[in-house]
């Protein structure tokens, strides 16, 4: 009989990591909310402001000399918030990375306008140039295919707040795919207008559903929207 996996205790205060939210726990994964604006692993400016670095001193309660350590599965960019799993076993990670494209990803985000369409799949196929910009290409040869589908949730006269299907996991897909459409991420300064909307990025990955890589248990995980979101469209 599987040994079961049992959820861990809420640890105190001292060990929670900052700009982080345990969401749930076992000894195979560790899922988190995180904030808009903290990367999710270090460059070569920024090390130890990150949600890797920061569950790693977790794991380990402090202890430098201690063995404990999270993997990295997947990534959200540094200004969205929302969900984001990390493996603590070598063989949890590559699990979860081999069904990856498997899994349910759901997102809210805010976008400028409004959409002639309230609902339907946006398909291309997506390069990255030197700046390391990300942009679709007529030739399926020289990029990935990306398709994200939508759903309106509610208007403004300004803006719109959708439901996006993450159907594949391209870097900066959600945020290139409206942009092109003329409808940019809400506070996306780099596929966005500068000069319009907020200080933050209006995109969430509120909701996560996985297989657990021990006890393959269908698992979900969903978190709210920033408040911000409201102040562009009533949620």
């Amino acid at each position: 009989m599987a040994e079961n996996r049992k959820e861990f205790k809420r640890p105190p205060k001292r060990y929670q990591p900052r700009g982080l939210t345990i969401l749930y726990e076992d000894q195979d994964i560790l899922v988190v909310d995180k904030i808009g604006g903290l990367l999710t692993i270090g460059t070569e400016k920024i090390r130890e402001n990150t949600a890797y670095f920061l569950l790693t001193d977790y794991v380990r309660k402090g202890n430098l000399k201690s063995k404990n350590r999270v993997f990295i599965v997947h990534r959200l960019d540094r200004d969205t918030s929302g969900v984001l799993v990390f493996a603590k076993t070598e063989d949890a990670k590559r699990y979860l990375q081999d069904r990856w494209p498997e899994f349910s990803k759901k997102y809210y985000a805010v976008v400028q306008g409004t959409l002639p369409e309230k609902e339907g799949v946006i398909s291309s196929y997506l390069a990255e140039n030197r700046a390391h910009r990300v942009y679709s290409v007529a030739d399926p040869a020289k990029g990935k295919l990306a398709k994200t589908g939508f759903r309106v949730v509610k208007e403004s006269k300004s803006y719109t707040l959708l439901e996006i299907e993450l159907l594949t996991g391209r870097k900066n897909q959600i945020r290139v795919h409206f942009a092109e459409k003329g409808h940019p991420v809400v506070g996306d300064k780099v596929y966005g207008e500068k000069s319009r909307g907020a200080r933050k990025l209006a995109l969430h990955a509120a909701s996560l559903t996985i297989t657990h890589p021990y006890t393959h248990e269908k698992m979900t995980f969903e978190t709210q929207p920033p408040a911000f979101f409201k102040s562009f469209v009533a949620i």
